[in-house]
């Protein structure tokens, strides 16, 4: 099993850093190779992480096409063919994301089956949303076995989201893209890779109106094409390396950060007293962290504080001096990392959907587990202020959103390397 190993305690990182295409993003795109019967679908800047394997063997596992080429960050998409109902238990199980193939697979056969997807513990996440939606466009819907069948052929609906649940959005959407009329989405998700997700599904040939605002107005068309596109950048990955530059009173070009995508996040960062400065090849991010003031943040569905940046802001709130307050209104269990940097020495309290994050008192470093995907960089960076050797154990999870984080903190200075254990 392998380890990350951190020599901290006077790290300062500087320099600059590449970021890879967006792991939230390409996963949703690869479920839309689904739906184009002519010609084949190629995304490039791909990033080479497990879960990007994983969603590729859910695509295979329906008897399709897909050819990964790791060494220019390309997958090329073959769905030209017939391709099966039943979405494979073995990788569904292993990822949360994959159930949006429901959709592609339903909107195109007028039939699917996925089991129950798995993935990081971090709260319940109920599918409730996409079931609810699929019905409203007219699909059967039954659950047994931990099995999800549904059938019927989709057509127009005005659905009303609950909640602005990404990966229901997402669902619904390609969904929406082959059935009969006009699907009004309400109170949609605004993310960029929703914003993505569109870009790709308009080059297929598909009619979508309104993606990055509340209401997304797709109409029906008969049949999608293949098409080329590049996916977006990382936003959580350009973030993660921000909030390390930040709590290492660093200097650190993220080249290729898009500025918008990063707003709530360089907000907070702004707030604190962290230099933030859009340049021409990317977000520059100098700190000093004397200097910086705690701040309160509140994760919301986007345009607010991404959930996915919860963990690495508790890990900077960790390194100011005073008390930072962190709400989590997105997942219900997403502060078991703080467990794990208790053994590093933080003082913080949780009150239900609450962390008080004592921050400034010296931290020593110790083993450590991650806990779910984000954890496991708060827990890296965390190792990078504290004094003395920190093991990061359990990195699975970290490969799922990370491509070559510890060397690419290395090449910043930082004293880290990983290590293969029997």
């Amino acid at each position: 099993m392998d380890k990350i190993i951190i020599e901290g305690g006077k790290t300062r990182l500087s320099g600059t850093v590449t970021i890879e295409g967006a792991k939230n993003a390409v996963l949703p795109l690869l479920a839309a190779t689904i739906l184009p019967t002519e010609g084949t679908t190629t995304l490039t800047n791909v990033p080479i992480l497990s879960d990007v394997f994983t969603m590729n063997n859910v695509v295979r596992g329906l008897d399709v096409a897909v050819d990964f080429q790791e060494s220019t960050n390309t997958i090329v998409v073959d769905a030209q063919g017939e391709i099966l109902d039943e979405a494979p238990y073995e990788y569904v199980s292993q990822m949360r994301a994959s159930i949006v193939v429901l959709g592609p697979i339903l909107a195109r056969n007028g039939h699917a089956k996925v089991s129950m997807p798995g993935g990081c513990t971090i709260g319940s996440r109920p599918i409730d949303l996409h079931l609810k939606g699929l019905e409203a466009m007219g699909a059967k819907i039954t659950q047994l076995g931990g099995d999800i069948t549904a059938s019927g052929q989709l057509h127009g609906a005005r659905i009303y989201m609950d909640f602005p649940s990404v990966g229901a959005t997402q669902n619904l959407m390609m969904a929406a893209t082959l059935a009969d009329g006009v699907t009004v989405l309400e109170n949609a998700a605004r993310e960029p890779e929703i914003v993505d997700l569109a870009i790709l599904l308009t080059k297929m040939g598909a009619k979508i109106k309104g993606a990055g605002t509340e209401v997304l107005t797709i109409t029906g068309v008969d049949k999608l094409h293949g098409a080329e596109h590049q996916v977006v950048q990382d936003r959580i990955e350009a973030g993660t390396f921000m909030v390390a530059a930040a709590m290492t009173s660093g200097d650190v070009l993220i080249k290729d950060a898009i500025w918008e995508h990063n707003r709530p996040l360089l907000a907070k960062l702004i707030e604190m007293g962290v230099e933030a400065r859009e340049e021409a090849e990317g977000i520059r991010i100098k700190s000093d962290l004397s200097t910086l003031k705690p701040v309160t943040v509140k994760t919301l569905p986007h345009p607010g504080f991404p959930t996915d940046m919860q963990a690495q802001f508790t890990a900077l709130m960790a390194a100011v001096n005073g008390e930072s307050t962190m709400i989590e209104t997105v997942f219900e269990n997403r502060f078991q990392h703080l467990e794990e940097m208790r053994r590093m020495g933080l003082h913080s309290e949780i009150l239900r959907d609450t962390a008080l994050i004592h921050g400034g008192n010296p931290l020593q470093g110790a083993p450590v587990m991650s806990t779910d995907l984000r954890a496991s960089a708060a827990l890296i960076l965390t190792g990078l202020i504290s004094e003395g050797k920190t093991v990061v154990g359990k990195l699975t999870h970290l490969d799922r959103g990370y491509y070559r984080f510890h060397e690419k903190l290395a090449q910043l200075g930082a004293n880290i390397q990983r290590i293969s254990e029997d």
